[in-house]
């Protein structure tokens, strides 16, 4: 065991190490250029997420929440639809599934709730560096509340521009159209005013 990983955060680190090594192997595998880019995004997202904990030391729930997202984006691009499953476009993995045809798509569900999860880490951090550095408490009220939704909504966006840089880059993506990232971007919304409003239930 690493001096450098405490014990408590040793069950978090082998998870997110065998989601990324099982994305790995399995992108070469297949010869998936665009997940290959994405696993790189990834490792530069954990690293920057360490950095965060060291700064404000993310709680377990929440690290939890981000390891299952990130395993939930892996799965999305690598693991086959099965034979008769309804998907949309011509990659029949997860990402492309449909839960209900037409209307809703596992890339939905991933996009609201890991930017439900973002939000809850945007109130996290805002909270925790306030009360250390200034001993201010931090209340859940509805203009801070409506800031941290913004915050994760923006990630969400950045996301978009991410996967914009794919589609420029890489060949024959699925990263889907227009529409695609317009629905995106509401499951987003979703997910984040979701989380703020279980934020205010819960601190209130």
């Amino acid at each position: 065991m690493s001096h450098s990983t405490p014990p408590r955060l040793l069950p978090i680190f082998i998870f997110n190490a065998l989601y990324m090594l099982a994305a790995v192997a399995s992108s070469m595998v297949q010869g998936n250029k665009e997940f290959i880019f994405y696993i790189m995004v990834m490792l530069v997202l954990i690293a920057v997420m360490a950095a965060v904990h060291r700064a404000v030391i993310l709680t377990q729930p929440l690290l939890w929440a981000l390891s299952f997202w990130g395993l939930l984006h892996m799965a999305g691009g690598l693991v086959p639809v099965p034979a008769g499953w309804p998907y949309n476009g011509d990659h029949a993995v997860l990402y492309s599934l449909w839960f209900i045809p037409e209307r809703l798509k596992y890339d939905q569900v991933v996009h609201a709730y890991g930017f439900g999860v973002t939000t809850w880490l945007c109130w996290h951090a805002l909270s925790t560096s306030l009360l250390r550095r200034f001993a201010i408490p931090l209340k859940p009220t509805f203009g801070i509340l409506t800031l941290c939704a913004a915050a994760g909504i923006g990630f969400g966006a950045l996301n978009e521009v991410i996967e914009f840089i794919a589609v420029l880059t890489i060949p024959n993506t699925n990263v889907g159209g227009y529409e695609n990232t317009g629905w995106d971007l509401i499951a987003n919304l979703v997910g984040a005013t979701t989380a703020a409003l279980l934020l205010r239930w819960r601190y209130a």
